[in-house]
């Protein structure tokens, strides 16, 4: 059989024994680079290497995010967990399956074709061989690459996958083992941070003595450069030195910004790297019947519901890190780019966080930790952000300000399509090229600054995510203007630029359908042709009781958008039922993916609507405050998120996989979900409302304006 493609992380990650351990209590345990952040991915890659070899479930032990026993699968990003590191799974216990089958084909001196494996043991023509994964594995050779070129099992033998296993990590979070935010070494001691305000303020003074009457117990308080950090055996020391300190230092060079800089609309006219993609040059004959929407979204917090956290303890000239960031092997090599200390005397484990969708301040909370026990040896240091300090200095999601050109033809269809698009960079991950930790700004000797520039379209793209409509339009360009100073550090947030770009496409195509007196869905069906596409939206809208939809105008609203998340991964399509007074209530989602072969259908079931709850608050009532001190919204009254009192009833499925191989699904509702919004709340007022989020003070300024 010839070999398969092998993915991207099978190829940075050849070897066998990287991923594939045999254990002596015969359990098999399965390496993964991907971490779990609440997405049910250990879950999954464990049901699919049970699956190929043939084990039950709970003989199989996930091992996650450690950069001694682990591949090193970068950053768990742009829903590719299941996708790359679940495809390289499979085919690793695949090739394992075959060699050890082979092994035991020797011992027993029979054909390989009359072995079977049943719950990891091996039959001959049905019968006990007393042969199993145990007894051979020390004849295997798991230093050798892996090849692609074992059979893998059909998805019409799958005992396993497509089954709705019970998550792997539900118990110990369920009783507050999994955490960091939990783990108490003996003798810990207990640390926090006084931040700088930014990039090139110094610290002219600070009042040590005022700090430590504050504190009102045992401190050390750690320095270098204009990095501080206090620390103490009892945590509430530790935290009332840090609420202290801030009043207490004095700052030069502090950088002062506008109210008016947290606003999308901001970003036009400033200083940008500017590209074209796609159908260039534009035409040279004036557009004869040219329509323009522009919408745009604020920054975003990652808003996790627990603050960033971190362990590190330095021994012996060793420093072990423990901490919830989204890749191990990446935050080994930037710790040790930072600290001066060798990439081998560095361990990274991945322990659990409050969950988070995107680079939030994780890696700078591991950097924190790790400078405070370089300076305290031999001691477990637990560094963990206060509330505000999560708000103010993590990377937020980049606003973004949309533009779509569209010329149409003489059916009201789109001919031509230009989407313009201004936002900051998508990627300040340490180690990208674009990236750094927190801190190292804070020492002697920073980094120097980097260029910012955005995932290639081969990964996605940032900005211009999904910026491309997935409809049939003859020609499509984009500009993007990638905005070089922003006011605030931005980085990856669940979807990146999908959310706004959906929102500005699916907006548009709702307008196009009213100016041609047309019914959306229909409208939508005659430029799409895409047939998985198109199946999600005729599904939707009969879940969703489209054709008794009412008029527009009553305060009661149903929309519909639909998005393949990337144009490559999930496909969603949303139908959100809204009623409009004072604000919007989101009361009702509906929702249809196409995500081909599921692994746990309860876990993605989870991703879909864990994505809508996620959007409706981001559409409704989520954004970054500035004032002139940096970021203004720093607690959870400044920084509103939705309640679960306003958590919609949500009626989630999806359409059978038909032997399409395994989709994404973390992020594929996001756009689909903030979009129908939108079009649900023009349906109920009779006016669109551009600018997200879909605020009071936005809706009777609309209905004014109107």
């Amino acid at each position: 059989m010839n070999a398969r493609p092998l993915p991207a992380s099978l190829l940075d990650n050849p070897r066998l024994d990287r991923w594939i351990h045999f254990q002596p209590d015969r359990t098999v345990r399965i390496a993964t680079g991907k971490v779990e952040m609440g997405q049910g991915v250990v879950t999954a890659i464990g049901q699919i290497a049970a699956e190929e070899l043939d084990l039950p479930i709970d003989r199989v032990v996930v091992l996650s995010g450690d950069t001694t026993n682990g591949p090193d699968e970068l950053y768990t990003t742009s829903s590719l967990s299941v996708e790359v590191s679940g495809g390289s799974v499979r085919l690793v216990c695949a090739e394992v399956r075959a060699k050890a089958l082979e092994r035991a084909a020797l011992r027993l001196n029979c054909s390989r074709d009359d072995l079977s494996v049943v719950d990891g043991q091996f039959l001959q023509n049905g019968a006990a061989t007393g042969q199993d994964y145990w007894t051979v594995a020390g004849e295997i050779d798991l230093t050798q690459a892996v090849t692609g070129a074992a059979p893998v099992k059909p998805a019409s033998s799958y005992r396993v996958v497509g089954q709705s296993v019970p998550r792997f990590d539900l118990p110990a979070k369920l009783s507050g083992a999994a955490f960091v935010h939990d783990v108490l070494p003996k003798d810990v001691l207990h640390a926090r941070t006084l931040r700088q305000p930014n990039r090139g303020a110094t610290l002219a003074s600070l009042d040590e003595a005022a700090i430590r009457r504050a504190a009102k117990g045992e401190l050390q308080i750690v320095r270098e450069a204009n990095f501080v950090a206090f620390v103490s055996p009892i945590e509430s020391v530790a935290q009332a030195a840090a609420a202290a300190a801030p009043a207490h230092a004095k700052w030069d060079n502090v950088r002062h910004l506008e109210a008016a800089h947290q606003e999308a609309a901001w970003l036009k006219g400033q200083a940008s790297d500017d590209r074209r993609i796609g159908a260039w040059p534009a035409p040279a004959t004036p557009p004869q019947h040219l329509v323009q929407m522009t919408v745009s979204r604020p920054y975003i917090a990652h808003a996790s519901m627990s603050p960033s956290c971190a362990l590190a303890e330095f021994r012996d000239g060793h420093l072990t890190v423990r901490s919830h960031g989204q890749g191990m092997h990446p935050l080994r090599k930037n710790l040790a780019a930072v600290l001066g200390l060798p990439v081998e005397a560095i361990t990274a484990q991945h322990l659990h966080g409050a969950g988070c969708y995107g680079h939030n301040g994780a890696d700078d909370a591991a950097l924190d930790a790790a400078l405070v026990a370089m300076r305290i040896p031999n001691r477990w240091i637990r560094l963990q952000w206060r509330r505000e300090e999560e708000f103010g200095f993590e990377p937020v999601g980049p606003a973004m300000l949309v533009t779509l050109h569209v010329d149409l033809d003489e059916r009201g269809r789109p001919a031509d399509w230009t989407t313009e698009i201004w936002s900051p960079t998508h990627v300040q991950r340490p180690g990208t090229g674009s990236g750094y930790l927190l801190a190292s700004e804070a020492l002697a000797a920073p980094p120097p600054e980097v260029a910012p520039f955005d995932p290639s379209e081969e990964r996605g793209g940032g900005g211009t995510r999904n910026a491309v409509p997935i409809y049939d339009v003859p020609a499509h360009r984009i500009l993007h203007h990638l905005v070089v100073r922003p006011p605030v550090r931005t980085s990856a947030l669940r979807g990146l630029g999908a959310l706004p770009n959906v929102f500005a496409i699916e907006s548009l195509i709702d307008d196009l359908a009213a100016r041609a007196g047309e019914d959306p869905v229909a409208y939508r069906l005659s430029i799409l042709s895409e047939p998985r596409a198109r199946r999600l939206v005729e599904l939707v809208a009969e879940r969703a009781g489209w054709a008794s939809r009412g008029p527009s105008g009553t305060g009661k609203g149903l929309g519909l958008a639909v998005a393949r998340y990337k144009n490559r991964a999930a496909y969603a399509a949303v139908v959100a039922a809204v009623t409009v007074q004072e604000t919007v209530k989101v009361d009702r989602v509906w929702c249809v993916a196409d995500a081909g072969l599921v692994v746990n259908p309860d876990g993605a079931r989870n991703q879909l609507e864990g994505g809508i709850v996620q959007a409706v608050s981001w559409t409704l009532k989520e954004q970054v405050k500035l004032d002139a001190e940096g970021i203004a919204s720093r607690d959870w009254e400044s920084y509103p998120i939705l309640r679960f009192s306003e958590v919609p009833e949500m009626q989630v499925e999806f359409v059978d996989g038909a032997g399409n191989h395994t989709l994404g699904v973390g992020e594929c509702t996001v756009g689909p979900t903030a979009a129908a919004i939108g079009n649900a709340v023009n349906h109920a007022l009779g006016v669109r409302i551009h600018d997200m989020p879909l605020t009071r003070d936005r809706i009777m300024a609309a209905l004014l304006k109107a």
